[in-house]
């Protein structure tokens, strides 16, 4: 009998280990090995069982001939299709992530009973509810009367029976790959060894029958996939579905796709009915904007294709503390500590002995550094206790000599905002002008203490305007 070696897998990076130890030599995490079996010695393994195949030659080919678009299934909720790139594509692998209760499983229930309507086969297994807390949810959501076909199982291989058995489905969506397990592996589910084995299957049988495979992923404290990151390079495309807890709105961000564009969001709003598609979502971030408080600022921003409009907001206080509070909530806190040096080192603006406030409205999260400009023009409006201008949006990168740089896009940000009534934009001077009528009222500063300089001035002409 084959002998058991025993050896440790990392549950974060997946790193082999041939003994315990407290911190792991791949990703130094702490306390992330697990205790794997595997049969035999060296390349022990469901392979050593088996005489080892000849390989066969492959045909090769040349970079030239026809290229044929990805045949796609749209649902036909526009969001979720911006978000994959205009469907899913059959034979291709998706996995989806969120924190638990976002709202996973409502949008993908809701996607295959829109689909399963149109005369798809649509499969959904649950691993982790039972067939009646699923009837449940589709009742909730009155996707009850859809011809979608459900089933409760966490083995692969008796999935795999399953969906061999009648007509090839068109989509399939497993939740979630961490209750699955496969006979192949001896680890227990949700392992590293597991959840890969399991997702090699799925990946492969997606490939040969051309089924579209829909995974969903736990997610980490840190807002990851859980399981090793192996999987986020064998599927071809990967979303993680966003939301505040205190807020109605979910975001379906895209980080992965190979048959379309990243960085694409889909924005969705939660109700007791299910997940709503925002076909605008400049409108809902500015929704309950304020345009008399001072330290608000509009930033034209770009999510893949989609320019989206929405509010910053500081606050500039005079601190008692030795070490003056800096929170962000929305933005990265290091690009905040940047754009305060700069105003502090070429603009004499002077925040060393005040508390800094800044937040994003909505909650929604910033991730470009075009909201440079907005955030010192935030900044600068708390601070001086002047209102901007409530036709005015902002945006444009600063560079730490203190000049601001351009940004990509910058028309269709002005378009964008343009369409929801702004009149004027504060932007950096680039290859492309601003035209219509954002053009004429466009300020193109070409530092940063040009921008400070014009909101200060406007107290002065304040000023004599009382007078």
């Amino acid at each position: 009998m084959a002998k058991t070696r025993i050896q440790f897998i990392c549950q974060a990076c997946g790193t082999i280990h041939t003994r315990w130890a407290g911190k792991c030599d791949g990703c130094g995490e702490w306390n992330t090995l697990v205790e794997d079996g595997t049969q035999g010695g060296v390349g022990g393994g469901p392979q050593a069982l088996r005489s080892p195949r000849k390989g066969r030659p492959v045909a090769l080919t040349t970079l030239s001939g026809d290229i044929e678009d990805a045949p796609r299934i749209a649902s036909g909720i526009a969001e979720l299709d911006r978000a994959t790139g205009g469907g899913f594509v059959r034979g291709s692998a998706l996995l989806v992530g969120g924190d638990p209760g976002i709202g996973k499983s409502t949008l993908l229930m809701q996607a295959a009973a829109a689909l399963a309507r149109k005369g798809h086969r649509i499969v959904y297994v649950s691993g982790e509810e039972a067939v009646a807390q699923v009837r449940l949810r589709a009742q909730r959501l009155g996707a009850a009367d859809s011809p979608v076909e459900l089933a409760a199982e966490t083995n692969v291989e008796d999935i795999l029976a399953t969906l061999a058995d009648g007509r090839r489905p068109d989509l399939v969506i497993l939740d979630s790959i961490q209750t699955l397990w496969t006979d192949i592996a001896e680890s227990a589910p949700g392992t590293v060894t597991q959840v890969r084995a399991s997702a090699q299957q799925l990946i492969r049988y997606a490939k040969s029958t051309g089924a579209a495979i829909v995974l969903v992923g736990h997610v980490t404290k840190e807002g990851q996939i859980a399981g090793p990151r192996v999987v986020e390079h064998m599927v071809d495309a990967v979303l993680y579905f966003e939301g505040e807890g205190g807020h109605h709105y979910r975001i379906l961000r895209t980080v992965k796709n190979r048959f379309g564009p990243t960085d694409e969001i889909g924005v969705f709003e939660m109700s007791d009915m299910g997940l709503r598609e925002v076909a605008n979502p400049s409108e809902l971030f500015l929704g309950e904007r304020s345009a008399q408080a001072p330290g608000a600022a509009v930033f034209a921003g770009m999510e893949g294709t989609r320019p989206v409009l929405v509010e910053i907001q500081a606050l500039v206080a005079p601190s008692s503390l030795g070490t003056p509070r800096r929170a962000v909530v929305g933005w990265d806190s290091a690009r905040l500590s940047m754009v305060l040096a700069v105003l502090e080192a070429h603009c004499a603006v002077r925040l060393g002995q005040h508390d800094v406030y800044l937040n994003v409205a909505g909650g929604y999260r910033i991730g470009e550094p075009a909201a440079d400009l907005a955030v010192a023009a935030a900044l600068v409006s708390s601070l001086t206790g002047l209102a901007l201008p409530a036709d005015c949006v902002y945006f444009g990168e600063i560079s730490l000599s203190g000049a601001i740089r351009p940004v990509a896009h910058a028309l269709q940000r002005l378009k964008e905002a343009e369409k929801l009534g702004f009149a004027q934009a504060v932007l950096p001077a680039g290859p492309e002008e601003p035209v219509g009528g954002m053009g004429g009222r466009s300020f193109q500063p070409a530092t940063l203490a040009d921008l400070v300089i014009r909101i200060a001035g406007s107290r002065l002409k304040r000023a004599g305007n009382d007078d």
